[in-house]
């Protein structure tokens, strides 16, 4: 929605983010610009003393409150606290265009406050100098302060240039740990746009141009009109020449896009093997004519030259520059006139030895033939990344500017008034929601077989207490805190628990009870591997997980509450096992250990069609389907189509998988397993037909989760349950 000019959107981003980014890259600027010990970072907030303490008869002084991006990983957090709850607020609206207008946001503000900082340093500066000129005791000191400023200034490009990469590296280490993974839990990575367009190395760059990034990440290129290599003349001989390939046109081009081809590095490769194609096959043969055709145009438009000193350069900037500029070193590689002013320029500066330099300038002079030719390979895979770098800073500048920062209080509250107002703020400045629960789920872990399993104990004089505890009870106990799940009732041989999902968070209650499930069977089968190595009897669980879109209800029995829920119900069927089916299957027979059965016809059922169900859980988590289609709504769910050997020869499996946000940058996988019930012949466990129901499972198979890991890269075929 557009905002109050009509025109922008209005964001208004957290004060707390905004005070701790101020601080961050005052900080940094700081160091960069070598003025910290001028310019420290003051804290607002003065040390209190205490009201005298009666008790004790004494004062103490109060510990000032920390000041927001006192800690330099205060910026990284802040970042991630807030994109994640951008995140969370476009999963509730079903709108991913809010994550994005959150991070142009947070870009529009770092770029804008790089800026502001340098200034507001550089006047601090000053002030510190006029201080001193109006002290006679401080004329020396006035004298240093001047030149510290004059330095200062002259160093804007490179203070800026190094505030910004750190800010880009900082960016793009809380894009690969936490939101890349995050995105794809809640929104599945096939619907979702480019956010490389977001996150681009030249972002905190003036026009994309910065020699020392270009030497470092690229290749360093002209910058001025009469320079050969200058961005404009490359790009044209680059497009000429691919336009000479006579290349296959898509099918749903007219004409071959000859720009985008040039904004994708791959193809560099395609076309001539980054400069190194071999004589093996017919595609490389072709690359290596390519290479040399190639090679031969930039050599007829006079830039190889200035490309070959380009590279040797890139490794002379951190000992030369800036006393040198950087074309300035590359152009006296290849030109004896600028040879001779940066020999000069090392006389004069006695602490740069002309060594490395002048080794750099023989190497220049030396190449061969193939090497210039590798030198072009290497060339055309620079340019191109670059050239999808600049492209996509266009398109990124482009949308900066349709984003509106409010930061004026008349303003926020004329937007806030009109909703027009997008406003992220931390977590903890957001207003405290009610912890009423809105829905809950139910998850029964039911021991099989308890009573055989306690007289087994008994007859053998050990304690089925101690036992039950100890592989049971006291793990599960151990994992309520982590899920945030709660102990509805413990009895004998069963466990119920629930976790509640509650209005304005994004709590993922039944994605979390999926994986406290998987938790809970691989913590008992560790024990049961213990147990069996000191001759103990193993506990074999069924997990059944049910989901009622409401609250539950209580009685009181005295001072004790007693839930009052069909989901109790449906979970208790769900971890259920007949005897008949264990007749029929052995537990660990195969990948799964959830299923179901009818052996009744349809027509016969009464309407009650869970009467005439066979169902076998050993070992599994059997989730019912709305719980399924509640998770599918929670995260991003996978469909992957597979063959796998099941009851019947092979059959084409359908599993759903998915990562859950734990919280903490923390993610777990899950795999559904979805299946027909068949209709069988109950005498003899014989395959009649399937029918059209369904249940579900929550894998906890290994080789299922190494499958899915394997196949569930962002490039999968896969097919979003949303």
């Amino acid at each position: 929605m557009p905002g109050i000019d009509n025109v922008r959107h209005d964001v208004h981003l957290s004060p707390l983010f905004t005070q701790c980014i101020q601080q961050h890259i005052h900080r940094m600027i700081a160091r960069y610009g070598n003025v910290e010990d001028v310019i420290a970072v003051e804290s607002t907030e003065k040390q209190q003393i205490a009201p005298p303490s009666f008790l004790y008869g004494k004062v103490e002084p109060l510990k000032p409150k920390p000041k927001p991006g006192a800690d330099p990983g205060d910026f990284k957090r802040y970042v991630t606290d807030l994109m994640i709850v951008a995140l969370n607020r476009a999963k509730n609206e079903g709108n991913i265009g809010l994550d994005i207008l959150a991070r142009l946001a947070v870009t529009k503000l770092l770029r804008t406050e790089l800026v502001a900082r340098f200034n507001a340093i550089l006047e601090r500066l000053r002030v510190k100098q006029a201080e001193y000129e109006t002290r006679r005791a401080g004329l020396h000191k006035a004298v240093e302060m001047r030149e510290r400023c004059a330095l200062f200034q002259l160093a804007k490009r490179q203070v800026l240039r190094k505030a910004g990469q750190e800010l880009y590296q900082t960016l793009r280490e809380v894009e690969k740990e936490t939101l890349a993974r995050m995105r794809r839990a809640l929104f599945g990575a096939a619907e979702l746009p480019d956010y490389s367009l977001l996150l681009n190395r030249l972002m905190f760059t003036e026009n994309g141009r910065d020699d020392y990034i270009n030497a470092e990440h690229y290749v360093m290129m002209g910058n001025y009109d009469r320079d050969p290599d200058r961005f404009g003349s490359l790009q044209e001989i680059t497009r000429v020449f691919i336009a000479t390939l006579d290349l296959p046109i898509p099918s749903d081009q007219e004409q071959l896009d000859l720009d985008a081809l040039m904004s994708v590095p791959e193809n560099a490769h395609e076309l001539v093997a980054s400069g190194n194609p071999d004589e093996s096959t017919p595609k490389s043969r072709a690359q290596r004519t390519i290479l040399s055709a190639w090679t031969d145009t930039l050599e007829r438009n006079g830039v190889l030259d200035h490309i070959v000193a380009a590279y040797e350069a890139a490794a002379l900037l951190e000992e030369y520059s800036p006393v040198i500029h950087p074309q300035q070193l590359k152009v006296a590689l290849i030109d004896r006139t600028e040879r001779m002013l940066v020999g000069r320029l090392l006389q004069e500066h006695t602490r740069l030895s002309p060594d490395n330099f002048q080794a750099a300038v023989r190497r220049v002079d030396t190449y061969r033939a193939s090497d210039r030719a590798k030198v072009a390979g290497r060339f055309l895979l620079s340019f191109m990344s670059y050239h999808r770098d600049v492209r996509s800073l266009e398109v990124l500048n482009h949308a900066l500017e349709s984003v509106n920062l409010i930061i004026n209080d008349r303003l926020r509250e004329l937007s806030a008034i009109n909703n027009t107002l997008y406003e992220f703020s931390l977590p903890q400045e957001q207003k405290p929601v009610s912890d009423k629960p809105i829905n809950h789920v139910i998850l029964k872990a039911d021991v099989r077989d308890s009573s055989q399993l306690i007289r087994s104990l008994m007859d053998r004089g050990l304690n089925p207490a101690s036992y039950f505890s100890l592989n049971f009870y006291d793990p599960v106990n151990k994992l309520l805190a982590k899920y945030q799940a709660t102990k509805v009732f413990i009895e004998g041989d069963a466990i119920i628990l629930a976790i509640f999902g509650h209005e304005g968070k994004q709590g993922f209650p039944v994605a979390r009870t999926c994986v406290l499930a998987r938790e809970i069977m691989s913590i008992v089968h560790a024990y049961n591997e213990l147990s069996m190595r000191n001759d103990l009897p193993k506990l074999e669980l069924g997990i059944g997980i049910s989901y009622q879109d409401s609250a539950p209800m209580y009685l009181m029995d005295g001072n004790s509450r007693i839930m009052i829920s069909r989901a109790l119900n449906v979970s208790d069927r769900l971890s259920s096992c007949n005897k008949g089916a264990r007749r029929f299957l052995a537990p660990g027979q195969g990948l799964f250990n959830i299923y179901l059965f009818k052996t009744v016809d349809d027509a016969n059922t009464g309407g009650n069609p869970d009467e005439f169900l066979m169902r076998y859980n050993v070992g599994g988590v059997n989730v019912e389907q709305d719980a399924f289609l509640a998770l599918a709504d929670e995260i991003s769910l996978q469909r992957h189509d597979v063959e796998l050997p099941n009851l019947w020869d092979n059959e084409i499996v359908h599993l759903y998988s998915g990562l859950v946000p734990l919280g903490g940058g923390m993610f777990h996988r899950i795999v559904i397993r979805e299946a027909n019930i068949p209709h069988i012949d109950a005498s003899d466990f014989s395959f009649k037909s399937w029918t059209p129901h369904k249940y579900y499972e929550v894998c906890t198979s290994d080789a299922i989760y190494e499958y899915i890991e394997n196949i569930a890269a962002p490039s999968s075929n896969a097919v979003s349950v949303n």
